[in-house]
């Protein structure tokens, strides 16, 4: 390989290199943007009070937080919320939730 053919290479990696940040950063805005318009519907969804028990679950669960909120927005959405859920609605909603989940016991023969 002569010096041209090394230089081109070198632009070529710069340009991929510049590509790759430029999609980094634009992924990154669209995440901020999503959070935001979450944070926004959320805060339209709840009471205070159910907030702050959802950001004590988030810190707890955040994967299960996060599914939560979807399915809030989700509902929202769909027209099935009257007016905002208060903590009262919101742990009859968790109750609901956990009721689902099977429990499994392990026995040692």
């Amino acid at each position: 390989m002569d010096e041209e053919e090394i230089e081109e290479l070198r632009r070529q990696k710069m340009l991929e290199l510049r590509a790759k940040i430029e999609e980094q950063q634009r992924q990154a805005e669209q995440r901020q943007q999503y959070e935001i318009q979450k944070r926004l519907a959320i805060q339209q969804i709840l009471t205070p009070e159910a907030r702050s028990r959802l950001a004590n679950i988030r810190a707890a669960k955040p994967e299960f937080a996060e599914q939560l909120e979807l399915q809030l927005i989700q509902l929202a959405q769909a027209g099935k919320l009257g007016s905002k859920i208060t903590d009262t609605q919101l742990r009859q909603i968790l109750d609901k939730l956990q009721a689902r989940k099977r429990e499994f016991k392990i026995r040692r023969v």
